[in-house]
């Protein structure tokens, strides 16, 4: 082999195994940046199912085991550039803290292999090649794993490349591939610096601050129980008068929303009953009243809950398709009915006389048979066979 490329061959094996660094770093926690309010804690990746976004809040609980409460916001509420920057910073650092060290020292090893079958390559077409294939490694690995040691990375390639340009020159190839004579790295990513874990003080603020946000009821309620228990276990690590004034104002809150599903529970009930009384007797404009009514009490109550009006409102729309299907069903009934009289009175004197001589059969063999019959029998058979 020639003296230079093996020299930059035999260079590039040393810093492969140059010592590795070490990194630590929580992974589990990401954010959630909202375009108007506060950052919020995911307990591991969020989900963006199309326009919501639904991740697992810590709230409550210890560090090794949180209590976690499923979170679902509105996808337009989200910062998403910082969000994006945040969750890459934070898988980045993750992966530095735990498989960096590893990786690198998988593609090391696997190219300082390569490398050992350059000296033992029986001609210069195959060094060539196999020092290419390891080039070729090198250059693709940085890119997937967050530009990790990408200096280093490089400064193996240039030598790499001077070690190529001689084993081509050796092995008499004329063309030279321009592609192995520069390294254009990624351009540095932009770094969301990493917040430390919410305080319990700063978890049930977080959860206060979703409740209000969120729209479904039962979600929300389900934030203010646990700042409620969040409140009770976590008070050494609070403030006093703000866990006192913060737990009278939640507890009041959770109340409030409380008598309103009961009063939305209490209009459910009324406005099912009355429609399927309607409905019954097939009364459309009666259930398209109690449908109508449905808006005026719903404003009454303050349109606080409009996932069951939503869902009222389509129980008693199936019900006045019950009731217009009853009418339809009537309407036809009347106007075949007066048919169907008409063939009733039809075949109501055949059946009558069908079912007399059903009953003079005994009598009429008996007559036939001359085995004797009484004077009622003999009246009876005359009156049924006489002319109508």
């Amino acid at each position: 082999m020639h003296s230079r490329a093996w020299a930059g061959v035999v260079l590039a094996a040393c810093l492969l195994s140059l010592a590795r660094q070490s990194a630590a770093d929580d992974a589990a926690l990401f954010r959630v940046f909202l375009k108007d309010g506060p950052t919020l804690v995911s307990f591991g990746e969020f989900a963006r199912v199309g326009d919501r976004v639904v991740f697992s809040m810590p709230i409550g609980g210890s560090e090794t085991n949180p209590g976690l409460q499923l979170v679902n916001i509105g996808a337009d509420r989200v910062d998403w550039a910082r969000t994006t920057r945040y969750a890459e910073s934070l898988r980045a650092a993750h992966y530095l803290a735990t498989r960096a060290e590893s990786d690198y020292a998988a593609i090391s090893n696997e190219v300082a292999r390569t490398l050992n079958e350059v000296a033992q390559a029986p001609d210069a077409a195959k060094r060539l090649s196999l020092v290419e294939n390891a080039r070729k490694a090198l250059a693709d690995w940085p890119r997937d794993h967050f530009n990790y040691r990408s200096t280093e990375l490089k400064q193996m390639l240039t030598m790499l490349d001077d070690a190529i340009a001689d084993l081509r020159a050796a092995s008499g190839a004329g063309a030279f591939d321009l592609r192995l004579t520069s390294y254009a790295a990624d351009p540095p990513p932009l770094i969301e610096p990493l917040l430390p874990a919410p305080t319990p003080k700063e978890a049930i603020e977080q959860a206060l601050f979703v409740s209000r946000l969120t729209e479904s009821a039962a979600e929300r309620q389900s934030l203010l129980k646990a700042a409620l228990v969040a409140l009770d276990r976590g008070a050494p690590s609070v403030p006093a008068d703000w866990a006192a004034t913060t737990r009278a104002a939640t507890f009041a809150t959770l109340q409030s929303e409380l008598r309103i599903d009961r009063a939305y529970q209490g209009l459910s009930a009324r406005v099912m009953a009355q429609a399927g009384q309607r409905a019954h007797v097939g009364d459309v404009r009666g259930v398209e009243q109690v449908l109508l009514s449905i808006g005026r009490n719903d404003e009454a109550l303050g349109r606080k809950r409009p996932e069951e009006v939503s869902s009222l409102i389509a129980a008693v729309q199936a019900k006045l398709d019950a009731a217009r299907q009853l009418r339809l069903d009537r309407d036809r009934w009347a106007l075949r009915s007066p048919e169907f009289r008409k063939y009733w009175t039809a075949i109501t004197e055949p059946i009558d006389l069908f079912a007399l001589f059903t009953r003079m059969k005994p009598a009429l063999e008996d007559i036939k048979s001359l085995a004797g019959s009484t004077p009622a029998a003999l009246s009876a058979s005359c009156a049924a066979t006489a002319p109508r």
